[in-house]
């Protein structure tokens, strides 16, 4: 397995380093009072899984450790395991007439140390500018970008800790809106043991320039989860709590007077499997409880809050494709390429 735990523990006489990863738990912690009262916010493009193989695990996995550059986009503590020199690209499918991707590069900084660079756009074609009266006076174009810095550091033998930096860009015909965010990971690995553990905090900052008089929230979302490998079976599973700032019935789309409260508990859950055949090969399968809730009572019920994906990783080169549905309208395809240019 390519990643770098098999280092050896630095010198533990430094107490800053013990402490940094209780600091950085409560660190995620303390974000959620970012957001506890949100109720709407923008640049909701950010939460789409710009990696092949999240998509085939529901859409939510931040706790996955494998040389995918892809993953950082979900939680930045899984960088440490990205091998340097390394390049990745994602290409989505999404509403029909529109068009979303993804690149980055990975590249070691010291024995612990990496960091990284990517880009996130969505572009929704053109279409009709009309006045309130309907009348259309030409076309219009829309699109969101985010750029990101990424750093992660092997704090010891099992813990990880990571900060992604963000800056946000939406164009809508004539109204434009900027912000910055940062995202903060964490990651214990038991190698023996095949066992991950992640908690993630993203989108944690503000507009800078709105789009009219009013500032609106980014979709902060706090997630914890975790990956085990059953046994010696080449299988593992992973469990992830998501929205976890968000118990209100209010952020739930139903067409019923109420929901309950199992419902609201259950629609926090993404459960997903890793299935390798062999080393070089994963292929996955999840399902998304609140996905298929929400898919269901909008009138969709075909294959709702189920996802699929598979890939291949070779010596240099890797590559997947994943397949779910995030609307009514149309499913979504993500596929991924990567290459590294240091591996002989």
């Amino acid at each position: 397995m390519p990643y770098l735990w098999g280092l050896e523990t630095e010198n533990r006489t430094s107490m800053k380093k013990k402490r940094f990863p209780l600091l950085l738990v409560a660190a995620l912690c303390a974000a959620t009072r970012v957001s506890c009262q949100e109720s709407t916010s923008v640049f909701n493009f950010l939460n789409l899984p710009y990696t092949a193989h999240v998509t085939g695990l529901g859409g939510h996995n931040i706790s996955v450790i494998e040389d995918d550059i892809t993953l950082v986009t979900q939680n930045p503590s899984l960088l440490s395991s990205v091998s340097s020199k390394t390049v990745g690209f994602n290409f989505l499918t999404y509403m029909k007439g529109s068009k979303a991707g993804s690149v980055a590069y990975a590249q070691a900084v010291g024995e612990r140390g990496t960091w990284g660079v990517s880009s996130q756009f969505v572009g929704y074609g053109s279409m009709n500018e009309t006045l309130p009266s309907g009348e259309v006076i030409g076309k219009m174009h829309a699109q969101d970008i985010c750029v990101s810095g990424t750093y992660a550091y092997l704090l010891s033998d099992n813990w990880s800790g990571g900060v992604t930096g963000k800056v946000i860009y939406s164009h809508y015909g004539d109204f434009t809106s900027c912000a910055l965010a940062v995202d903060l990971g964490v990651n214990y690995f038991l190698p023996d043991q095949e066992f991950s553990l992640s908690a993630a905090a993203r989108n944690i900052g503000g507009q800078v320039k709105a789009f009219g008089d009013h500032h609106e929230r980014l979709p902060f979302d706090l997630e914890v989860g975790f990956t085990k490998e059953l046994g010696h079976a080449p299988i593992s599973i992973s469990v992830t709590l998501i929205d976890l700032t968000r118990w209100n019935k209010k952020y739930f789309y139903s067409t019923a007077d109420k929901i309950s409260g199992g419902r609201v508990l259950t629609n926090h859950f993404n459960l997903g499997v890793d299935v390798k055949p062999a080393k070089f090969l994963y292929v996955s399968a999840a399902y998304n409880f609140r996905r298929a809730y929400e898919m269901k009572a909008a009138g969709s019920s075909h294959a709702a809050g189920l996802s699929f994906g598979a890939g291949v990783q070779l010596k240099k080169f890797s590559a997947g494709l994943g397949y779910a549905k995030y609307h009514v309208g149309a499913p979504t395809l993500s596929f991924n390429i990567a290459y590294n240019f240091l591996k002989d």
